[in-house]
């Protein structure tokens, strides 16, 4: 490093414990903040300019170029950065081989107004989602997809968990969502005039013929009870994913994917 950085050792010390915190939902929502590990994803979501509260460096690695480098970003940004022995950084974690760059940064609750619901293109609606490894997953799918954004509905799990945020592997920074009960955001989405589409048991089309349109709202129930009635009448198109062997059913994240390259490809990829 080109400057001295306050280095910790104690487990014991205050800005360990508030980062160990972060692991539980209450710690998260009474900081205002979540954890993201890995030199990659931290640097990502500096660059998407999302706020860095606290940056800690895995004190073996300070040294290396691309680390120094992102430390100086991060001071610049206005984030604490310090460092810590690796033991520290997997209490931290809550695992072993915690990766060599630990950051916090300040949660982004957007409204469901800040989307732009008059913009062509492809949106994923999912209801009560409890699984944080498939939110993230449905994140990441969205990003690559290029999707407008996600949209949670009612009671879905934090998309701020360690687990949501590493399975987005990244697409937490890129990807806009926003919280909202199904009643708004079918307001929201019938002012935008966009189509509803589901997958479900019950789709009268295969989700390959089902019409997406130009904007257009896929919208996935959750994982064990799927979409309730009510809901299902309200979209326009129920689609149905083929399916044939011993499953009954497909990985909410696997099938989320499905219907959102099948509309991707209705638009020939653009």
């Amino acid at each position: 490093m080109n400057q001295p950085i306050e280095i910790i050792t104690s487990p014991t010390n205050a800005l360990i414990k508030s980062l160990k915190s972060l692991e539980r939902k209450k710690g998260r929502s009474e900081s205002g903040l979540f954890l993201a590990e890995g030199a990659r994803l931290v640097e990502q979501g500096l660059e998407q300019g999302w706020k860095a509260e606290t940056l800690v460096i895995a004190s073996t690695m300070a040294e290396r170029p691309h680390l120094a480098a992102l430390a100086r970003r991060a001071t610049a940004a206005g984030a604490r950065v310090v460092q810590a022995p690796e033991r520290l950084m997997s209490k931290i974690t809550h695992k072993d081989n915690a990766q060599s760059v630990i950051a916090s940064f300040q949660q982004a609750h957007r409204p469901l107004t800040a989307l732009d619901a008059k913009s062509d293109g492809i949106w994923i609606a999912l209801y009560e989602v409890r699984d944080p490894g498939n939110l993230g997953t449905i994140l990441r799918t969205a990003d690559c997809a290029g999707a407008q954004g996600v949209i949670l509905l009612e009671t879905c799990c934090d998309p701020y968990s360690f687990e949501t945020v590493r399975a987005s592997m990244g697409s937490i920074f890129d990807m806009p969502f926003a919280n909202a009960t199904f009643e708004q955001f079918n307001a929201w989405r019938q002012a935008g005039q966009m189509s509803l589409t589901a997958a479900s048991v019950n789709g009268t089309v295969r989700h390959d013929a089902a019409p997406f349109g130009q904007r257009a709202v896929i919208i996935m129930g959750n994982e064990q009870a799927g979409l309730p009635d009510p809901i299902e009448a309200e979209c326009d198109t129920l689609a149905l994913i083929p399916m044939r062997g011993g499953a009954d059913s497909l990985n909410l994240a696997q099938a989320t994917a499905i219907m959102t390259y099948e509309a991707w490809r209705q638009r020939n990829f653009q």
